[in-house]
């Protein structure tokens, strides 16, 4: 199995719809702007290593989990 080339956005949206958090919310928890969160739910653009990790992070979810390599969103 290759790595996905980008964050999942569809399972970040559900991530953050699943906590009713607005994309605000994580921008600004995150240090980032509301379209950076966006543009990366919509796979727009892809998210940065160090965003992944963050973003992984902030929502207590593997890496794996995040980037949609596993089910399983607990942190290994």
């Amino acid at each position: 199995m290759m790595f996905p080339k980008n964050i999942s956005g569809q399972r970040l949206r559900k991530i953050r719809q699943s906590r009713n958090l607005s994309l605000k919310d994580v921008a600004d928890a995150l240090g980032t702007t509301k379209s950076t969160i966006g543009n990366i739910e919509r796979e727009v653009k892809p998210a940065s290593l160090e965003m992944v990790i963050n973003l992984a992070d902030f929502f207590n979810v593997s890496l794996d989990y995040l980037v949609g390599r596993s089910d399983d969103p607990r942190r290994h």
